[in-house]
């Protein structure tokens, strides 16, 4: 079979995000969060976990910590305490005290909007940041590549890549800067829903006829 070109690919793609956008016209981050703060906190805490559970936790704990001094200043045992039904819990709390003394010492206790300085942050890496840039400050800096995302691409031939950054870097081109942040929401929205890593419903999907993956299994 002949490598798909670059145009073809863009075209696809298009049509992809088409067919997700009416499937899904309200996709959105389902971590809940009203700050960019609560954002960083909860993707912070979502690696490895359901958003499900991380909002379960978040609810009690947006209470109880308002600001970065709050979580710098709590003990290592208390927060661990406070976060212990999500996996990975100590080097969270860890990676979140570490996060938000760095907020405090470089950034005043704010959340930086750039990249680089995101990624300097305890526990935060590219996707954190794309997931923070793009959802608090509607920053369209680059695309959110999870479980579902790198799926999906790869599902899509739209990349061959396992790398997350190297899956990111295969999609740039494809998607328009202005859908960066969405192209994630719409992706992950369908890997949730129709196209899970067992059993993909390839007969239900609305972009069926756009995946090679699912025309095999047809």
């Amino acid at each position: 079979m002949p490598r798909e070109s670059l145009k073809a690919r863009k075209l696809r793609m298009q049509q992809v995000m088409t067919g997700l956008k009416q499937a899904y016209p309200d996709a959105h981050c389902e971590l809940d969060y009203k700050t960019p703060l609560q954002l960083l906190i909860a993707t912070i805490l979502s690696a490895q976990c359901t958003d499900k559970q991380v909002n379960i936790v978040t609810k009690a704990l947006f209470r109880k910590y308002k600001k970065a001094p709050d979580y710098a200043q709590a003990s290592q045992q208390e927060l661990e305490d406070d976060i212990r039904r999500i996996g990975l819990f100590r080097s969270k709390a860890k990676n979140i005290r570490n996060c938000c003394q760095k907020l405090l010492d470089d950034h005043n206790g704010e959340v930086p909007r750039s990249i680089e300085a995101l990624v300097q942050l305890g526990g935060v890496g590219r996707k954190t940041a794309n997931v923070v840039l793009g959802n608090a400050f509607g920053i369209q800096e680059g695309i959110v590549v999870d479980t579902h995302v790198k799926r999906l691409a790869g599902r899509l031939r739209f990349t061959k890549a396992s790398n997350p950054e190297k899956v990111e870097l295969d999609l740039q081109p494809l998607v328009p800067r202005g859908d960066w942040t969405m192209i994630s929401h719409w992706l992950i929205w369908h890997g949730r829903r129709k196209c899970p890593a067992r059993r993909p419903r390839c007969a239900d999907c609305e972009i069926q006829t756009l995946c090679p993956s699912g025309q095999t299994k047809a």
